[in-house]
């Protein structure tokens, strides 16, 4: 029977806010040879499983529509990016098991999904985990740990899911005990702040050759992991290092739950994020206009402090909006329009080779905005209003000075590329 043919046995999931992820222990503690993309492609497969129900022949069938946004992906590239994330997967990604066996160790090198079908005409992705994976996600009579997939979602490395799922392996099993009398106090404490040493998280994270200088390994594995778990997951953690001489040989984690953290992190009943990701493109198109219709853009650009290649990033103009021109309509309040200008002259002349090392303009145009307002009018805007002042009582015409650079011979950097997208965008504008 082809795997296509088996469609019509597709069963409706609860949304993805009402579920979660079990597997086995050991495959918590196995080491994941894989990146963060196929890492969370088999975790949100994984969600699709009732263990209550398990597939008789390992298929799974996975929304290419709920995939993309468990990705937040919605640029016009995804599926050629999620194709190129499966092959990944597949010819890369393997777990590495290691099971306590009688008196030693049994060790097991697992491809979790070996097939994956899709085609272009409709939201169906056919994913078949291999058999020898299976004990790990459906007989999970005891030794397995449960998570809300919604968790995961926001992390941002391999490391950061790597250890949360092991602080969730150590947590539950707190929560499973702390109110039953088969545990010491000691063993409760253990639980909820959980010591592993340094060689067995360097081999769980698959960190044994990278990051030998310890900085680094506290940087990517350590620190910022644990302000992702504290900030998108249901857990607050912090960690100690503990000493053995002068070496670090453990890390003690801290374990806190938040009190009214909910599961249904993802929020699509949310007022703010009810909108699809069409959607939001949408309201960024309407943002997008609005900017380069905005009289300041004009402004920025004909004082050049911005480019045209500038003008053509969204990201950028919606930027300037949001937080830049905010700031130019309370300068324009306070002190006219002319202040603007002298304003703009002013951080243009001192704006040395800014736009050239590719900085943050929107932040750079904000805080010279948030500087002017907080010292009231500068010095170079005060010498300008007594000028007028004077000129103005004596009756003299004042003639503004050209900035330096409009004297300048004009050179063409605009490359072929950055014009047709300015074109493009010009056209689009017309619609």
């Amino acid at each position: 029977m082809s795997t296509i043919a088996k469609q019509e046995r597709v069963s409706y999931m609860k949304d993805i806010k009402d579920r979660k992820v079990a597997q086995h222990n050991d495959l918590i503690t196995s080491v994941a040879k894989m990146d963060k993309i196929p890492l969370k492609i088999f975790e949100l497969a994984v969600s699709y499983i009732d263990t209550d129900n398990p597939p008789q022949d390992n298929i799974i069938y996975l929304s290419k529509t709920e995939l993309f946004s468990f990705f937040a992906v919605s640029d016009t590239n995804k599926h050629s990016r999620f194709k190129e994330a499966i092959e990944k997967m597949q010819k890369q990604a393997f777990f590495q098991i290691k099971e306590e066996k009688n008196k030693g160790f049994k060790f097991k090198s697992i491809v979790p999904i070996p097939f994956v079908e899709w085609n272009d005409y409709n939201d169906k992705v056919i994913i078949r985990f291999d058999v020898a994976i299976m004990p790990y996600l459906i007989d999970l009579k005891k030794n397995f740990t449960q998570y809300a997939i919604t968790d995961i979602m926001d992390l941002e490395s391999k490391y950061s899911i790597i250890l949360y799922k092991w602080l969730c392996m150590n947590f539950n099993q707190f929560e499973t005990y702390q109110f039953k009398h088969s545990r010491t106090q000691k063993q409760l404490y253990g639980y909820k702040n959980p010591q592993i040493s340094l060689k067995n998280l360097r081999e769980m994270t698959d960190t044994e050759k990278d990051y030998i200088d310890f900085r680094n390994f506290e940087k990517w594995v350590l620190k910022k992991p644990v302000e992702q778990i504290s900030e998108h997951t249901h857990f607050n953690v912090t960690y100690d290092k503990i000493k053995k001489g002068r070496s670090i040989a453990e890390i003690q984690f801290h374990i806190e739950k938040k009190a009214h953290w909910k599961d249904e992190k993802y929020k699509l009943n949310d007022e703010v994020a009810k909108y699809s990701i069409e959607q939001k493109q949408q309201q960024n198109d309407i943002l997008f206009a609005k900017g380069i219709a905005n009289p300041y853009t004009i402004k920025l650009l004909t004082s050049n402090l911005i480019t045209g290649l500038d003008m053509a990033n969204q990201e950028t103009i919606i930027g300037l909006s949001k937080h830049v021109y905010p700031l130019y309509d309370e300068l324009v309040k306070s002190n006219g329009e002319e202040a603007l200008t002298e304003h703009l002259g002013y951080v243009s002349d001192n704006m040395v080779d800014y736009t050239a090392s590719k900085k943050n303009i929107v932040k750079y145009l904000q805080i010279s905005a948030k500087q002017y307002l907080e010292n009231g009018v500068g010095e170079i805007v005060k010498e300008k209003k007594e000028q007028r002042l004077e000129a103005k009582k004596n009756n003299i015409r004042l003639v503004k000075k050209a900035p330096e650079w409009a004297n300048k011979k004009y050179k063409e950097t605009t490359t072929e590329e950055e014009k047709a997208r300015f074109a493009e965008l010009q056209k689009n504008m017309r619609k």
